[in-house]
């Protein structure tokens, strides 16, 4: 396995970057091979140094949405890679958000060491799917990572997600220490807070893919917690303030494209689940450019009122994308 780990916002009121400016900023710094065999990375300080470097804002990676299309699609069906495919040509085909040599960051939910029966973690076939479809875009790599919360590689191999990564021609990148830079978000609990910076900033497109499942916490962990997993530090600290931190991650990265894994549901006991009671099969997927609108979508296949997750409404009001799911004249093929 690899190991290599905006202009003015409106709604938001914070001012952001281009891409062009972002990378002029920061540079480009090449990627060395380590392993990680440790739990979750704590540390964001870089070898050598006595303190953090200096924060650093995220650019927006976002996609227009096509007026003349739909703004979300719902694939059904019991294939997996098939379901990928179908929502992608609903939504106008991947090469309506990746151009040849874009360097895409797809980032899943590898959060546990559990098998995929389990919903704690990402389809393994759909993380491949995405790749391929990346690949076949002309993307010139496809990086894949997450920071989970079980030890990372085991995460990767036990999961499934990262030979399925592979096999589809993406690379598996594990988070170190030296991977982590602070974010500039003023006005937010993540400003300072370290982020996978390294691997952030040689990203063009970023593809989010998260499961749908129960979370003991904030009752239902979608697309927009799956952010979560781009942090470093004491995480846990932001448990006191979740839906805060939540819709602060929705501010923090504006992806290319969002990807809901309904696959299976893990109704119970999320995040992580164990029991085969805890899950049933959903035999769907969705894909959408607004990450709060899939969220609340989600939050029904969880017999959940989106309204009672205050995390979306945050986001609605910052801007970041609407609960209002039908709004976007979602339209539903067959996988």
């Amino acid at each position: 396995m690899s190991t290599t780990p905006h202009h003015e916002d409106e709604g938001s009121g914070r001012r952001g970057v281009s891409r062009r400016e972002f990378l002029a900023r920061v540079g480009i710094a090449g990627l060395a091979a380590a392993g990680v065999t440790g739990a979750a990375i704590r540390l964001h300080r870089l070898p050598g140094r006595g303190v953090p470097p200096p924060a650093r804002p995220l650019p927006s990676w976002a996609a227009d949405r096509d007026p003349s299309g739909p703004g979300m699609v719902i694939a059904r069906g019991p294939d997996p890679a098939g379901l990928v495919r179908a929502a992608l040509r609903g939504l106008g085909g991947m090469d309506r958000f990746i151009a040849p040599g874009d360097v895409v960051l797809l980032k899943p939910n590898a959060a546990f060491d559990r098998p995929p029966w389990q919903g704690a973690t990402t389809h393994p076939a759909v993380v491949g799917a995405l790749v391929a479809a990346c690949r076949a875009a002309g993307a010139a790599e496809v990086l894949v990572t997450d920071n989970p919360i079980h030890a990372p590689e085991g995460c990767f191999r036990r999961t499934g997600i990262g030979r399925a990564a592979e096999a589809a021609g993406g690379r598996v990148v594990l988070p170190r220490a030296a991977s982590f830079a602070p974010v500039s978000l003023p006005g937010t609990l993540l400003d300072g807070w370290p982020v996978l910076m390294e691997i952030l900033r040689r990203a063009t497109k970023v593809i989010g893919v998260a499961p749908v499942k129960d979370h003991n916490l904030a009752r239902a962990s979608l697309t927009l917690k799956n952010w979560y997993g781009l942090l470093g530090g004491a995480r846990n600290r932001l448990h006191q303030k979740l839906d805060r931190a939540i819709a602060d991650l929705a501010e923090m990265v504006r992806p290319t494209l969002s990807v809901l894994d309904g696959t299976r549901i893990l109704l119970h006991n999320g995040p992580t689940g164990g029991s085969p009671d805890d899950v049933r099969a959903g035999d769907l997927l969705a894909v959408s450019t607004d990450g709060v609108a899939l969220d609340a979508f989600g939050a029904g296949l969880l017999s959940l009122d989106p309204g009672s997750l205050r995390y979306l409404s945050l986001a609605a009001e910052r801007g970041l994308g609407t609960p209002d799911f039908s709004s976007l004249h979602p339209r539903e093929v067959g996988g």
